[in-house]
């Protein structure tokens, strides 16, 4: 596949390092000082662009794949209450988009395991729930958009649940999202269920970035044939 790296930062490094791996050719590598550069391709020279930018940058980013009718696969998270524009964009374009807030194989089969997890506990009132993350010191946004799917999760299967804050001491009917930027953290998540009597405790620790962004370049190879807007339910799903 010829796969334009939409940001290239560490993330888009490792992400180059997986494709080519993997026989891929990168077209272009695009950051703020070749912007110009992604503006001169169309799709007969992209099979996928794989975009890890920043979020004051991923909504303009998007929107140029889309509309230049070139399949897009986007793990920036910090920007969501504009994803379902492009959504929208994408189905009117006949396009593709698939976001994801975390690429991982093992962090999506966490989340799954979270979902079952919290529907067997909505019963049991005498626990409280709360979630926690761990990243580097360089990451932009909190909390990250893994957190966040985490505790949609927990809001869809708790009785009472309604909504999620961050940093702060929740109601009963918030989730709490604790959030800490420590050293080169990659990522750590943990869903904490305590009582009076016991605690369960899950727990995701990322080794590296390699599982992302293998995780991205499978989705760009997956979605390189198809029209609509997906997510790794999805891509799981097959």
């Amino acid at each position: 596949m010829n796969i334009v790296l939409l940001g290239y930062g560490k993330m888009g490094k490792v992400i180059e390092k997986i494709a080519l791996s993997r026989g891929h050719n990168i077209v272009a590598r695009i950051d703020v000082n070749n912007r110009s550069e992604f503006d001169a391709l169309t799709a007969a020279d992209v099979d996928a662009v794989i975009e890890f930018s920043h979020p004051l940058s991923a909504y303009d980013n998007v929107k140029s794949c889309i509309e230049k009718g070139i399949p897009v696969v986007s793990g920036t998270t910090g920007w969501l209450e504009k994803k379902p524009e492009l959504e929208a964009l994408t189905l009117e374009k006949g396009g593709a988009f698939f976001w994801s807030s975390n690429y991982s194989i093992g962090v999506n089969i966490f989340f799954k395991l979270n979902k079952m997890l919290a529907k067997l506990i909505s019963p049991q009132k005498q626990y409280s729930v709360s979630t926690t993350e761990i990243h580097h010191t360089e990451k932009k946004d909190s909390p990250s958009g893994t957190a966040i799917t985490i505790a949609e999760g927990l809001i869809e299967n708790l009785a009472g649940k309604e909504k999620w804050i961050n940093n702060e001491i929740p109601a009963d009917n918030e989730v709490a999202i604790w959030s800490a930027r420590e050293g080169k953290v990659p990522g750590t998540h943990i869903v904490k269920y305590i009582s009076d009597i016991d605690q369960i405790e899950i727990l995701h620790q990322a080794h590296g970035r390699e599982g992302f962004a293998l995780g991205a370049v499978i989705a760009a190879e997956w979605i390189a044939d198809k029209k609509g807007v997906f997510g790794m339910d999805d891509l799981l799903a097959e």
